[in-house]
């Protein structure tokens, strides 16, 4: 642990002696959060500063850059380009499977930490940034960073290194609270919060209006209160049907424990708003991203009204687009290989929520892993999502995937039950041929 926070003075030294430097950072809630936090500690330390949000850093973006000449602080991504980096001066703060060690990066898995479970992008980015900044406030955007990067799905907790910070900062920036896991306990009435609900889906409840009031009105629950206005008793009575219900209707285990956990209270911000609640606050900001407006997500990091207020129509749109998504995928089908599941999209889902829609297509079926194929403006998106039952039996996607877009021209990266890549048109027949041997090879016993 010594080496690991050496590591972030050394790299808070490097930055210190940067007259200017260029932020590039990912487009999702862990790369905002990021992004914002490299962005805020900069300026505090008086050095020019200026973000930019990429997709992915494939080659072209990175021959933008050097092409610049400027330093550069990658942030939530990075650490699996190392090898095209060279001619460009800079420092990493990545969480993401590294090509390789680098004393330039400050990425978990190079100190035997788990950065998919363990330690967000956003989190890393803030040990650099508190040897710039002491502003307290940039430790609650690397919290709303980790829960928007769902490192704390797999036990309904953030834990690892996320966990230490969430002790340091519980009580003074941030309450932990067990509670529902769902978006909109915050800001809307129950009914259309477990109606708008897809993580996971609710048969009968998710997408159907009358279900959800029919089902809360059976619990003598009034659904158009806000869940922050009814009792902890009038809480677990409708956590408890809600697991009931699931059962029911032969929901596995996986899904059943996303349904209630550990949430995280934003005590500086008002409540009743999304940004009171990390959950909702990271979906706030995955909504500006995915549709081009990420620097909209960096105004509501700094309290910016008429950036939360773009935000929230934002929000809006991608949730109707994420319904329409889940929709289409059950009329096109998802076709299974020997060892793993797929669908493409073609242009009909954006190439910015298909991964969103893999992880909630993986529930019909989490014993194999799913890739998601959709067109974008410069080749096929991938993503491919899976379970950590998998990983235990020796799965890890960001390998895979890896491997077959590189033999197909393209690259990728990620986390070993997360990762994406980008791919030329054509080829993803080789590609899910090539990604299916190598994943029975992983799982072989």
């Amino acid at each position: 642990m010594k080496e690991l926070f050496a590591r972030a003075s050394e790299l808070a030294g490097i930055v210190k002696e940067q007259k200017e430097v260029l932020v590039v950072t990912h487009i999702d809630a862990d790369g905002i959060t990021s992004g914002s936090i490299a962005k805020k500690a900069l300026e505090d330390a008086g050095i020019e500063t200026r973000v930019r949000f990429v997709k992915q850093l494939e080659k072209a973006e990175i021959e933008k850059i050097k092409d610049e000449n400027v330093f550069v602080w990658f942030t939530d991504l990075g650490s699996g380009q190392l090898s095209s980096l060279d001619g460009i001066d800079f420092i990493i703060t990545d969480h993401h499977v590294p090509e390789r060690s680098c004393t330039k990066q400050l990425n978990p898995h190079d100190f035997s930490i788990d950065g998919g479970v363990e330690m967000s992008g956003s989190v890393a980015t803030l040990m650099v940034a508190n040897r710039l900044s002491s502003n307290p406030r940039l430790a609650e955007l690397a919290i709303v960073g980790a829960v928007g990067d769902l490192q704390d799905s797999r036990f309904g907790k953030l834990v690892g290194f996320n966990r230490r910070l969430v002790e340091f900062l519980n009580g003074e920036i941030i309450e932990v609270q067990r509670d529902l896991r769902f978006f909109g306990k915050q800001t809307r009435p129950i009914a259309k919060m477990l109606e708008y609900n897809t993580d996971p889906i609710i048969p009968g409840i998710t997408g159907d209006e009358n279900g959800s009031l029919k089902f809360l009105n059976s619990l003598g629950i009034d659904p158009w209160k806000k869940w922050i206005e009814i009792t902890k008793e009038e809480k677990r009575k409708v956590v408890s049907a809600i697991v009931r219900h699931c059962m029911d209707f032969g929901l596995g285990y996986d899904e059943i424990k996303r349904i209630a956990g550990e949430c995280y209270i934003l005590l500086h911000q008002p409540e009743g708003c999304e940004k009171r609640d990390a959950m909702e606050f990271s979906t706030l900001l995955n909504a500006t991203a995915r549709y081009g407006e990420a620097e909209i997500g960096v105004g509501v990091c700094f309290g910016d009204e008429k950036a939360f207020s773009r935000a929230r129509t934002l929000l809006q749109n991608h949730r109707k687009n994420i319904a329409n998504g889940i929709r289409l995928v059950e009329e096109i089908g998802i076709k299974e290989l020997k060892n793993v599941q797929y669908f493409h999209a073609g242009k009909e889902i954006k190439d910015t929520i298909i991964g969103i829609i893999a992880g909630m297509s993986l529930v019909k079926n989490p014993k194999k892993p799913i890739i998601a194929f959709a067109e974008s403006d410069n080749g096929v998106k991938v993503s491919a999502r899976a379970n950590y039952r998998l990983v235990e039996r020796g799965l890890n996607l960001s390998k895979a995937i890896k491997l077959a877009s590189e033999a197909v021209g393209g690259s990728g990266g990620g986390h070993n039950v997360a990762a994406g890549a980008l791919i030329p048109f054509g080829s993803e027949e080789k590609f899910i041929e090539i990604f299916n041997e190598l994943i029975g090879k992983q799982l072989e016993n």
